[in-house]
């Protein structure tokens, strides 16, 4: 036996030759005269490299007699791991007319074939596994067969950690490649020009908007436009525009008349367009070919702050809702704000409002014109998510006079009441900030289907909805975080069990009726022994009613509108800013980023503070090299918890912190808790995502992606993705930790174990971005982010990065566009194993 190595290719030849002259030997003792003679390759151990080519050589001895006996090469044994692409290649003789492989046992593998050669990805494993390939070669009247062992053992993440960069492209590891995607105002309509860049673009209804964030990869069919989750060549990407850099996408910046008043409507125009969702078709060059996007696709589509929208759920037709638009509440216009998003387990879209809020203008006295209609309480509501009177309106688009007096799509951002019309709201627009802040259903696969907004979700600053495992009989649960300074993070549970059967409907959004329409909304309240319980937001329970002295609640719907102050009244634990979900598709262990608050101190002093607790138990100062200082949890962390049971429908949980984000070097004691180095340290953790269950980036110790959005570390480094396999709640210990920013106080945090090596920097963006939006295709192989906002600190006047110009050549002039990249495996394996 020889065994040659070149460039991680393994080439065997076992020189043993099976031929059978004798015409008494059935085909029974041919084979097991050939297994007992066949050879082990041994010693070999998994490489970097994801392919394992295994040439198998044989053929006839000279003194073969007969014809029509056939030889195929002897089998092999090798070892692999978890994600890694595995190659066999086998000979039969000349005489063999028909040949091909077929798997013989242990787990399910895809296998693809091409001649005599086999491959297939290595699927995650707990601990080792063979998998036993048979390859058969016949010419009609014989057959011969061999098999070949393939050992899998647990997967690693097997790449070098990036090193920390203020470079103005992505960095990925050696083996890796990143490939632009899709960039702000590139055409998705047959017809419209390429994006200029240089602010005179429109359209942006027909173009990509701006700030690409969270996202998600639906499966096409190979042909025609129906729905095919195991496609991973052939898909949708939808994807969120959270906001615009107007600095950028206007020729020199935003026109505004005394600082008031916008007096070029086109401008205003531009930037709600940019704003919203993407639909776009991407395709493949075959199983390893480059991406692209595919512009006139009949799938393709823009949802905008001006498309319709329908509401559904108990909100729906509520007074609150009544406009002068939709004067029954039941429907309304777009969305804006989306930040993070889910993927829903029957194939929709479910993108999420965020920073609504702060779009709206309110004129100073409109409280008191509430207060005299009857509607004080309003006021209240309106404090708590942050409209103040006062308030301008982000871009101050409720200011633009349109060229159609008739219209109101500028008119519906004031917000502010007129004594002189309805109290009910129908004749303005004083309502309209209770039709945003809801998670928006969309299907991706259905251009011409309405939007809807599930208000039994709840109304607040969402920043993502992610699904608990499905399990047949069994009621889902869906898993959200309100982005603000010490809110709280929610879960749906659904009034429905699942059906297996509503994987796959063939009306989508009916699926979203089903189990989104109607549930049980809960706060979480954690507690200090490690465990925790979901509070209800129920109507008439433990004081959600019409005596309550913090908020009168009139009904349910009044309840799930105010969200934030039904969590309030219940005592609900204040967060440093929920943001990102993601759920553990192996055990349905839910993680939670909680990205930092400059809020959290040792001793709370006055309103906008908290006071450490055992969930948030830091308070200190982060000073950075260049002498700027961060205070509070200016780091932040990544907090998990069990369900008890792990139940979906269970109302007690288990949590501990899986990591805190710290810069290496920093206290052990008290700050790096979950002792980072120069491989893994962080800070802001932001989007959070776990590899799917249909390859070996979600199978049995899943990968977790972490996105940063940072200010706290950038005199370092860039924001960046780390990759993470993580372990279980309880899996590390308590300590004792000292808070020194804003009093003196010692709390005792619950510390998962040190990710050490099981956490690694795997991307660094560009200049002054986020990293942010994540998915994958079904088979692992392809990962897409966002870099939203590079160069944001700039503008046409002073441009502070020019990627993804850059991307190519380290170099660039043009001006900076927020993009959707694919990475990919060289040798085509699983990213990140």
């Amino acid at each position: 036996m020889t065994s040659l190595r070149h460039d991680d290719v393994i080439e065997f030849t076992d020189g043993d030759v099976d031929s059978n002259p004798s015409t008494t030997t059935t085909l029974g003792e041919l084979v097991d005269q050939r297994y007992s003679r066949r050879q082990m390759m041994g010693g070999m151990t998994a490489m970097t490299s994801a392919a394992f080519g295994t040439a198998l050589l044989g053929g006839c001895d000279s003194d073969d007699k007969r014809s029509d006996a056939i030889t195929v090469s002897d089998g092999t044994t090798v070892q692999t791991q978890g994600g890694r692409v595995v190659t066999l290649t086998a000979t039969a003789s000349a005489n063999a007319t028909n040949t091909g492989w077929s798997q013989a046992s242990g787990p399910t593998v895809a296998l693809s074939t091409t001649g005599t050669s086999v491959s297939f990805v290595a699927p995650n494993v707990t601990t080792a596994t063979n998998v036993v390939l048979q390859f058969t070669a016949s010419n009609g009247s014989t057959i011969s067969k061999a098999n070949s062992t393939v050992v899998i053992s647990p997967a690693t993440l097997d790449f070098t950690a990036v090193a920390k960069n203020k470079s103005d492209i992505v960095t990925v590891p050696t083996g890796y490649t990143a490939s632009i995607l899709y960039r702000c105002g590139d055409p998705l309509a047959a017809g419209v020009a390429a994006y200029a860049n240089d602010g005179t673009d429109g359209n942006f209804a027909q173009r990509a908007g701006d700030n690409h964030d969270g996202m998600s990869f639906f499966g096409l069919a190979a042909t025609g436009t129906s729905p095919d989750a195991s496609n991973s060549t052939r898909g949708l990407l939808v994807l969120n525009h959270e906001y615009i850099n107007p600095r950028y996408m206007h020729v020199t910046g935003q026109t505004i008349a005394d600082k008031t008043t916008r007096t070029v409507e086109a401008e205003v125009v531009k930037e709600i367009e940019a704003h919203g969702v993407s639909v776009v078709e991407v395709t493949r060059a075959g199983n390893t070919g480059a991406w692209s996007y595919v512009q006139g696709s009949s799938l393709n589509r823009r949802v905008t702050p001006n498309t319709p929208v329908a509401f559904s759920g108990p909100v729906k037709g509520d007074p609150m809702l009544r406009t002068v638009y939709a004067k029954d509440g039941t429907t309304g216009r777009g969305t804006i704000a989306n930040c993070a998003n889910g993927a829903m387990p029957w194939g929709t879209y479910a993108t999420c409002e965020e920073n609504w809020a702060g779009y709206f203008r309110r004129a100073t006295g409109d409280a008191a014109i509430r207060t005299a209609a009857g509607l004080a309480k309003q006021n209240v509501s309106f404090a708590r998510y942050g409209i103040g009177e006062g308030a301008k309106g982000n871009h101050l688009w409720s200011t633009v006079t349109p060229a159609d007096a008739s219209s109101t799509v500028y008119r519906r951002w004031n917000a502010s009441a007129s004594a002189s019309l309805p109290a009910d709201g129908t004749g303005d627009f004083r309502n309209e900030p209770f039709t945003f802040g809801w998670v928006v259903e969309i299907d991706p696969y259905d251009p011409a289907s309405t939007p809807r907004k599930r208000t039994a979700l709840g109304r607040m600053a969402h920043e993502g909805v992610m699904a608990g495992r499905v399990i047949a009989g069994v009621k889902p649960a869906f898993y959200m975080g309100d982005d603000s300074r010490n809110e709280y993070i929610y879960k749906f549970v659904s009034a429905t069990a699942w059906s297996a059967a509503d994987a796959a409907p063939s009306n989508r959004l009916a699926a979203g009726d089903k189990y989104l329409d109607a549930g049980t909304l809960y706060a979480a309240k954690f507690n200090a022994d490690g465990t925790g319980q979901w509070l209800p937001l129920i109507f008439g329970q433990n004081g959600l009613d019409a005596n309550n002295a913090l908020y009168p609640f009139a009904d349910q719907a009044d309840v799930l509108a105010n969200a934030r102050l039904a969590g309030d009244a219940l005592g609900a634990t204040p967060m440093d800013r929920p943001e990102w979900t993601a759920v553990n598709p192996v055990n349905g262990e839910m993680y939670c980023t909680l990205t930092n608050n400059s809020g959290r101190v040792g001793i709370a002093s006055k309103s906008s503070e908290r006071a450490i607790d055992p969930a948030n138990p830091r308070a200190y100062v982060n000073t950075r090299n260049d002498g700027k200082v961060n205070s509070g949890n200016a780091n932040g962390h990544v907090l998990r918890l069990r369900e008890a049971n792990d139940s979906t429908e269970s109302l007690t949980f288990t949590w501990d912190v899986y990591a805190f984000g710290a810069r290496a070097g920093a206290d052990a004691a008290n700050v790096n808790l979950s002792g980072l180095d120069d491989t893994n340290d962080f800070s802001s953790p932001d989007g959070l995502w776990f590899g799917l269950p249909t390859n070996a980036g979600g199978q049995a110790s899943p990968l977790l992606f972490i996105e940063t959005d940072d200010d706290a570390y950038t005199d370092v480094t860039n924001c960046m993705l780390l990759i993470g396999m993580p372990g279980r709640v309880g899996d590390g210990t308590t300590k004792s930790v000292t808070s020194s920013y804003g009093g003196t106080a010692t709390t005792t945090a619950r510390i998962g174990a040190a990710p050490g090596a099981k956490l690694k920097r795997f991307l660094v963006g560009p200049k002054e971005c986020e990293i942010t939006g994540i998915t994958s295709t079904a088979d692992g192989r392809s990962i897409f982010i966002n870099i939203q906002h590079p160069g944001e600190e700039g503008g046409y006047d002073n441009i502070t990065s020019h990627w993804p110009q850059t991307q190519a050549t380290g170099t660039g002039t043009g001006r900076p566009r927020s993009a959707t990249v694919v990475i990919t495996k060289n040798d085509g394996g699983v990213v990140g194993l």
